[in-house]
């Protein structure tokens, strides 16, 4: 993960984003590996994300990891896109009604970004605000894909990486272009297994007036207690909160 050629800033930011993938943290030896640093210039950058709050250090563990001013910024972050006020209100009363977790992405790149989610009564979803999925085998990530402009569209069923996460995901890119297609036809996408062994999910897109993407909005399910056509009987209401989101977000720009 080495970014060569960058200076002290873009050092402690790429240390910064590596502790954001390790939820339970990592010690400084384990941040140097993965980052390709010297263990004294990691050592240093980490000194200085604690002294300013960005990382917390677990003494006894002798672990790293992110600091509550990263989720302070974090929340200002999503005031300022009015998701703190306007979506979870709205994600709150679509679980209510379907019992199921619901979550609302936006693309960060090549990747979906969980901002917000209402876990359901009976399950816990597998991902938390702060997380990055990607968007071939996500039902979020394959409507923000399905619904991005048609340059952003293209370039990126050209150039995704096509990683599996389980032997469900798709790997081949004609196939995913065609379910993209068949995506943007319908107004909603569906994953069973692909990201996560035991979970299905459907989304549907954030469009503004001018069917410009926002965002996406997921229900998510353990398959034991629902399959994939359990969660399409839940469309009517997913697509009413994606209706009701979409003249209360602020567009991104």
């Amino acid at each position: 993960m080495a970014t060569e050629g960058s200076g002290t800033v873009g050092k402690a930011l790429g240390v910064l984003t590596l502790l954001g993938e390790h939820p339970h943290g990592a010690t400084a030896a384990e941040i140097a590996e993965e980052v390709d640093y010297p263990f004294s210039t990691v050592y240093r950058l980490l000194t200085t994300l604690v002294r300013t709050g960005f990382a917390a250090y677990d003494a006894r563990e002798k672990r790293y990891q992110l600091g509550l001013r990263v989720y302070q910024l974090g929340q200002k972050v999503a005031s300022a896109h009015g998701f703190e006020g306007a979506a979870l209100p709205v994600l709150q009363r679509l679980t209510e009604v379907t019992g199921e977790s619901s979550v609302l992405h936006v693309r960060d790149g090549d990747h979906s970004l969980t901002v917000h989610k209402v876990d359901g009564p009976q399950f816990r979803t597998t991902t938390d605000p702060g997380d990055l999925s990607p968007l071939h085998t996500t039902a979020s990530g394959k409507v923000l894909l399905a619904f991005a402009d048609r340059a952003t569209r293209e370039h990126l069923l050209a150039t995704l990486e096509l990683t599996p996460r389980t032997e469900h995901s798709i790997t081949d890119r004609e196939e995913l272009a065609r379910q993209v297609e068949q995506i943007r036809a319908q107004g909603w996408a569906g994953q069973s297994e692909e990201n996560d062994i035991g979970m299905v999910a459907v989304a549907a897109p954030v469009l503004s007036g001018s069917n410009r993407l926002i965002a996406a909005v997921t229900l998510a399910a353990p398959k034991f207690r629902a399959d994939l056509e359990d969660l399409r009987r839940h469309l009517a209401p997913l697509q009413d909160a994606t209706a009701e989101l979409s003249v209360k977000l602020p567009q991104r720009p």
